[in-house]
C-alpha cells in the first residue's frame, strides 16, 4: 500500500511539473489518503504484535 502511495506521489509531482493542476491535485489526495490508510494499518499491526508477544 506504501508502494500505491508513493507512485500516486510521482504521478502528482509529474503533472505538477506539466502544469496538469487538476490531475496533480487528484493524484495528491489519492497518495495522501493511501499513506495514512497505511500509517493506521502499521500501527494497529505493531500493537497486535506486541499485545501477541505479551500474553
Amino acid at each position: 500500500m506504501l508502494q500505491w502511495a508513493l507512485t500516486f506521489l510521482l504521478i502528482a509531482l509529474v503533472a505538477g511539473l506539466f502544469g496538469f493542476g487538476g490531475i496533480a491535485v487528484v493524484a495528491a489526495d489519492f497518495a495522501r489518503i493511501l499513506f495514512f490508510i497505511f500509517l493506521v494499518l502499521f500501527v494497529v499491526t505493531l500493537a497486535s504484535s506486541l499485545f501477541r508477544r505479551r500474553a
